[in-house]
């Protein structure tokens, strides 16, 4: 244990914390972990909120809904949603559900949570702008539910913010007051985000334990790490192009607004602009953003697999590549988000080759995670089971890829709802499949209490198979030219012949909607009321089982921190007691090994 870590853990054990300090203003990086995950929750049931109601519009289209008018008011005169607060809601629900579930549930929640207790540190590097980040994030979700209540309405102009509806303020209804706040609660979210990111990187860098060598380090560690490069690397662009929309909005700047554009029958004084622009910009950032969020949860998942399947992961080291080989190409492939966009046909080729190389090292996960569980002892936890139904949905989500990263297949594709299948398979449903991955399996630790594992088996098929329900049916309405985004199907003939489907869709989301009240109440029951935990109530082998109490203090071990070594995953050893070895246990080791 380093000097300058043994001087934290005096500092720990000789102060005694306020409830502010330990639960709100707290640097302890389980805590602020714990924050960002209860804050995250919040926003998807709000983001599930406005799905629902996206849904009983297209399933019922016209219809009057009185429960619509009560919650909604002016949005909703008369029960019946207006087709411009539609579009508000779609632009929201993806923005909540991206930034403030997706990245903030799993970076957040895990990246502060784990990486400390598993590489063998006190806390992160920093601690005041750990907890800087986490209340940064805080002010971006309140700038964003304050959107909700402008005059003019939240943003419309779609999560993607495409100009020019986002840049003039008088484009369309959300586009004024909306859209600033939009862009600032962004602003501030990039702000949080580079906080963490920097905070992950130099704890993995620096703070690792004795022993702890980056080829033991396990693969959530190794996730959330890569995750917070890519986020380093990623989050400044978007941050730039935030800044110049802005200005565009507010200084008359032509970044993105093109000359010669009219509203109504008003020529605008702009020129020289480009919204091609804002989307490269946006898709730089966006791609690798998509993997931010699944990174984290691609690790989970290999944790949580070889753990339940009580089996070494098979290809670790070839994990580790897969991790930065996607990492890589996740910068080289946005434009296959831009096929329609008048791109030159070459450049559209060199963007299918890079987005099909990407499915290579994606492969090679499922196929370890794969021969992980063949012949394995399987555990089937819930934290097991949602792991294995992220492999099933990202093999699922990975296929329907292969056709959106092909050009002349994509063109017709675009902007239907395949896309929208697509996306919340591979990223939306997996990475959320993932957080529940992470909840089931670290609740313990988090909490010192068990959650139920009948209540977690019932929530986890429910959600599995009501996903199916849900956007499996997408695909084929997105073959047959079903555009996404429409408030209604009723003026065309070919998409009238879908309404029966989207009633039938609008139903399953409903009801996997309410599943999650199963969820609520077993998590923050158990929190409460559930089954003491032991200290290593899954016999996993990471370092974060070996704390002194289920649900340590601040500063993680009461004594000195132990030195690791061994690998993340010894599991079924001929020579061990148990089907475990603990990283900590040094059997085996000579005494020159120890030292």
């Amino acid at each position: 244990m380093s000097s300058e870590q043994a001087s934290l853990h005096v500092d720990i054990e000789h102060h005694k914390e306020s409830f502010i300090s330990k639960y709100i203003f707290s640097y302890d990086h389980k805590m602020i972990g714990k924050q960002y995950m209860i804050t995250a929750l919040i926003w998807a049931l709000i983001g599930m909120g406005l799905s629902w109601v996206m849904r009983i519009q297209l399933a019922y289209p016209g219809q009057q809904i009185p429960i619509f008018e009560t919650l909604l008011g002016r949005y909703a005169e008369g029960g019946i949603l207006a087709p411009e607060y539609y579009i508000a809601m779609m632009t929201m629900h993806g923005t909540i559900m991206v930034f403030f579930v997706l990245t903030a549930g799993l970076v957040g929640t895990f990246g502060n949570f784990l990486i400390p207790l598993q590489i063998g540190a006190r806390d992160m590097a920093f601690p005041l702008i750990n907890m800087l980040s986490y209340w940064t994030f805080f002010l971006a979700s309140v700038v964003m539910l304050l959107s909700f209540f402008v005059e003019s309405g939240p943003a419309a102009a779609g999560w993607t913010a495409y100009p020019p509806l986002s840049a003039l303020s008088s484009a369309i209804p959300g586009s004024g007051a909306g859209q600033s706040l939009w862009l600032l609660s962004i602003a501030l979210f990039i702000v949080s985000s580079l906080f963490g990111s920097l905070n992950y990187i130099v704890t993995v860098l620096n703070l690792r334990t004795k022993g702890m060598t980056l080829g033991r380090m396990p693969l959530t560690v190794w996730a959330v790490f890569i995750a917070a490069i890519l986020g380093l690397l990623a989050f400044p662009v978007l941050l730039a192009g935030a800044i110049m929309l802005l200005l565009d909005k507010h200084l008359a700047t032509s970044f993105f607004i093109p000359a010669g554009l009219y509203v109504g029958d008003a020529l605008l004084s702009y020129e020289g602009g480009s919204p091609i622009l804002w989307q490269h910009i946006f898709w730089f950032f966006g791609h690798p953003e998509v993997y931010i969020v699944a990174l984290p949860a691609l690790g989970i998942c290999s944790e949580v697999i070889a753990t339940c399947a009580r089996k070494p992961l098979f290809g670790y080291k070839a994990m580790i590549a897969s991790l930065l080989a996607i990492a890589f190409l996740s910068f080289i492939v946005w434009g296959h988000h831009m096929f329609v966009s008048g791109m030159n046909p070459f450049l559209g080729s060199v963007f299918v080759l890079t987005t099909i190389l990407i499915a290579v090292p994606s492969a090679v996960k499922v196929f370890n995670w794969l021969t992980t569980l063949w012949r394995g002892k399987i555990h089937y936890t819930p934290g097991m089971l949602f792991a294995m139904g992220l492999v099933s949905l990202f093999i699922t989500g990975g296929l329907t890829g292969i056709f959106l990263g092909n050009a002349p297949i994509d063109i017709q594709l675009h902007d239907t709802y395949f896309v929208v299948a697509h996306f919340h398979f591979v990223m939306g449903a997996a990475a959320l499949f993932g957080i529940f991955a992470g909840i089931y399996h670290w609740f313990p630790k988090m909490y010192g209490r068990m959650m139920s594992n009948m209540w977690g088996r019932i929530h986890f098929w429910l959600t599995f198979v009501g996903i199916y329900l849900i956007f499996f049916p997408m695909h084929f309405m997105g073959t047959t030219g079903v555009p996404r985004r429409y408030y209604a199907f009723t003026e065309f003939e070919y998409t009238m012949q879908y309404g029966g489907m989207n009633e039938f869709i609008t139903i399953a989301t409903l009801i996997t909607g309410a599943a999650q009240v199963i969820f609520l109440v077993n998590f923050f029951g158990s929190m409460f009321f559930g089954k003491k935990a032991e200290t290593n109530p899954w016999k996993a082998a990471t370092l974060e089982w070996t704390t002194d109490d289920p649900m340590p203090g601040h500063g993680n071990w009461k004594g000195e921190i132990p030195t690791v070594y061994r690998g993340p995953h010894e599991y079924s050893t001929p020579d061990g007691k148990e089907d475990f070895i603990l990283q900590t246990d040094s059997t085996g080791f000579g005494k020159m090994d120890k030292e």
